[in-house]
């Protein structure tokens, strides 16, 4: 027992002359004699056992002498008690029981190895403090309120942490002081309460092992489970909304509804309720053991009338104690079913409303019958307030997150520039609040500097055409067959009349497919070829049957039509814009570290882009034309990286496509308005028109005096209108060819005029191609990419 309170203030003797003198003072106030002679058999059998008073101070000597203090301790620990009560008489300052009830000995027996009486909340190292401030009370006589709750857990047989609060009874403890000890005056008292965690001082007052004392401590436990349970379920309802069911590996929601009902194998669920209709939430981890395996499901499909009425009309709680006999019972409850399924025999549905308004049920599952039930379910009704609490808030975040996508996906309104909104918004608020209408004003940026880029599929409308023109051939060829087949199982010259227009519709198409020939071939299918199939089903002929139905495979019902080849183009071309923008997107985070700008990009047959940048469009930051340069510099190497990733992504697709980039440089700040009714930027006034228009035109420019196209697969063209331009991306060609990004072969050539707009040049220079751009492979010409395909 020594070492247990070496770094004490005092020694610890274990004495029971407290409890002696107790009974002593008794003796001489009893007038009962069974009473009476009972305490003198007990003071008579304390003169046989001396070390009762005297005390003892090693627990060797304690476990010799246990029967004695069992004798001591009787009436303190009544047997008639003894299976109800959860206390113990221990050492000060330890936790060495001298003595407990029947009820404690058996919650340490449960709990086998892991029993063990520790202080979940002690400040251990304030443990020398709490010894001072025993002796300031009981010696000097000070009234100081120390007192405190503290938790026990310890686990019971099934495994389920059970929680109680400990109380601390001093009663039978007295001190004394050694020669060491240090007489505590009114001004050290004061000293010492102003410096309640000085330990030092505390030391200094109470030296090591300066005071004596004997006795021990009664302590009471009391079960507070239910209590402790329900505090915090509240604390992570409130902290974490449904975080914590999504966490497999740690479902502490779970572990305390657990802890609550007692039932180690307790599973909770949710399922959202909208519209006469349950809901699977939303979120990873998180069961609904009414819908089971489905997404959702009508309400009355689920529920029998009378648990609909309960659940859904009335709010209020439904249980099933025993599921396999209630599905004896009601053999067609889907409800009842779902639950067998998951392995589930009694069950808690609580209702989880707000302001009249159902939002979800809150489930507790049991695999035993009878371990959730109706009397139990009351349980809930601590809590419900703040499940609802927190199913709303997890509504919420579930519906700003919808929001934050349908804007992050169907509105360029760009972080970059949302304070502007933001105040705005916040003028309009205040505005309308005072006045009772309000205008939401233009958002508008002045001096903006814009960058454009491009990467475009070459010739997409003919290539469209093309797949068209293949399917449309592909699927005379089939008809062909059929109606040939036919004709040698029935001779009628109308088989052979269709094959003549077969023949005529596959020379037009082949020769020129306009959209004229296409309509005329759908009016085709759809009057006079599709009755003719269904006369051909009815024919006995396994041949004409298997050429129908392999047509029939290739063709798309609603227009009778094959689109295999325009499929694979459409595929490829969405699939490809999706990889590129998401790419750009993730590459744009970077450049926004180089200077805030406002960026967008747009699918077309193809990936554009739209940079504007400027100091109006930022707050609290100056700008400089160097972050212009660096912005320059990114986008040509963001090019040079998208033209790469454009036919690295091509390497699984079922078509392959030829694309084109291009860059327009625009050397003058412009004033750009942001248009509510398209919810996008565009430029402001007239004057600052001409960039759109040299923006939608320039790719369809010519060189000069040629039928060249300026824009030329394998190449990204630099468009410019000033020399200082050229000079500028001359530079920055010449570093990205040292990275290895573009070739060494450079044109600078002069551009068409475009609908007014003249003197614009261009600067074209070839990219090279790598398997990985970001790693220094070997590099390849365009040449190559098309050879490995």
């Amino acid at each position: 027992m020594n070492h247990q309170y070496e770094n004490l203030p005092f020694t610890i003797s274990v004495s029971f002359k407290r409890v002696v003198e107790a009974f002593e003072e008794r003796l001489n106030s009893e007038t009962n004699p069974i009473v009476q002679r009972y305490i003198e058999g007990i003071l008579a059998y304390v003169e046989q056992h001396p070390k009762l008073i005297h005390g003892f101070t090693d627990m060797e000597d304690i476990k010799a002498n246990q029967e004695a203090i069992d004798v001591i301790l009787d009436d303190i620990f009544p047997n008639v008690l003894s299976d109800n009560e959860i206390k113990a008489a221990i050492v000060p300052q330890t936790f060495e029981v001298l003595k407990s009830t029947q009820r404690l000995q058996k919650i340490m027996n449960d709990a086998g190895d892991k029993a063990e009486l520790k202080v979940r909340n002690y400040e251990w190292r304030l443990d020398y403090i709490y010894s001072c401030l025993l002796i300031l009370n009981a010696y000097y006589g000070y009234n100081i309120d120390a007192n405190r709750p503290f938790y026990i857990d310890i686990p019971d047989a099934n495994g389920i942490i059970r929680n109680y609060r400990m109380s601390i009874n001093a009663d039978f403890i007295d001190f004394a002081p050694t020669e060491q000890a240090i007489d505590i005056t009114q001004e050290d008292y004061d000293l010492l309460l102003e410096n309640p965690d000085d330990t030092t001082l505390w030391e200094e007052k109470f030296p090591l092992r300066s005071w004596m004392s004997s006795g021990f401590l009664i302590v009471n436990l009391t079960d507070v489970t239910i209590d402790e349970g329900i505090s915090d379920l509240k604390t992570q309802l409130l902290q974490n909304d449904l975080a914590n069911y999504a966490k497999p590996s740690d479902k502490v929601v779970t572990e305390i509804f657990r802890s609550i009902y007692q039932i180690p194998d307790l599973e909770v669920g949710i399922t959202y309720y909208d519209n006469y209709t349950f809901y699977k939430v939303p979120q990873k981890g998180i069961d609904s053991y009414i819908l089971h395996d489905k997404e959702s499901c009508s309400c009355r499909d689920i529920l029998q009338e009378i648990n609909y009425q309960k659940l859904i009309s009335d709010r209020v709680n439904f249980s099933i104690s025993h599921v396999s006999n209630y599905k004896k019972k009601n053999p067609k409850s889907k409800l009842a079913e779902n639950l067998l399924k998951s392995g589930k025999e009694s069950c808690i549905f609580a209702p989880i409303a707000k302001r009249g308004k159902l939002l979800s049920i809150l489930e507790l599952v049991s695999p035993r019958k009878n371990e959730l039930n109706s009397i139990n379910a009351e349980k809930l009704d601590d809590v419900i307030p703040y499940i609802v609490m927190a199913v709303v808030r997890a509504k919420e975040e579930h519906t700003n997150m919808i929001k934050a996508i349908i804007q992050n996906e169907c509105t360029t309104i760009h972080p970059s520039v949302l304070w502007a909104f933001e105040e705005e918004a916040v003028k309009y608020y205040i505005e309308k609040e005072l006045q009772g209408y309000a205008t939401f004003q233009d958002i508008a940026f002045a001096n903006i500097y814009p960058l454009y880029g491009q990467i475009d599929i070459i010739s997409s409308a003919q290539t469209r055409n093309h797949s068209i023109q293949e399917d449309l051939i592909f699927q005379l060829h089939l008809l062909k067959d059929i109606f040939q087949k036919a004709h040698t199982i029935e001779e009628i010259p109308i088989y052979e009349e269709v094959v003549y227009r077969i023949d005529t519709y596959y020379e037009e198409i082949k020769l020129h497919l306009t959209a004229a020939t296409e309509q005329k071939f759908i009016n085709f299918i759809k009057n006079e070829i599709s009755p003719l199939l269904i006369h051909l089903q009815e024919i006995n002929n396994e041949n004409i049957k298997e050429l129908i139905t392999s047509y029939k495979k290739n063709t798309y019902k609603e227009t009778g039509l094959i689109y295999n080849q325009r499929r694979k183009y459409d595929e490829t071309v969405q699939h490809l814009n999706s990889l590129l923008t998401h790419f750009i997107d993730e590459k744009q985070i970077e450049a926004q570290k180089i200077y805030p700008h406002y960026f967008e990009r747009f699918k077309t047959d193809g990936v554009e882009h739209t940079i504007y940048v400027g100091e109006s469009m930022v707050k609290d930051k100056q700008f400089n034309e160097i972050y212009l340069y660096n912005l320059r510099l990114w986008q040509l190497q963001l090019m040079c990286e998208m033209e790469n990733k454009f036919y690295q992504f091509q390497a699984d697709m079922p078509i392959r496509i030829e694309a084109a980039s291009l860059i327009l440089v625009y050397n003058t700040t412009l004033g750009i308005r942001y248009r509510a009714d398209e919810k996008k930027f565009d430029v402001d006034g007239a004057y600052n028109a001409r960039y759109e228009i040299i923006k939608k035109r320039i790719d369809k420019a010519h060189i000069k005096g040629t039928k060249e196209r300026v824009t030329q697969k394998g190449k990204i063209v630099i468009v410019y209108t000033q020399r200082a331009d050229e000079r500028e991306y001359l530079r920055y060609i010449s570093y990205l060819q040292h990275k290895n990004y573009l070739g060494d072969k450079i044109e600078i050539v002069e551009l068409e005029d475009v609908q007014g707009v003249i003197g614009l040049k261009a600067i074209r220079v070839e990219v090279i191609y790598h398997e990985d751009i970001t790693k220094k492979q070997a590099a390849i010409t365009y040449n190559d990419v098309i050879k490995s395909y």
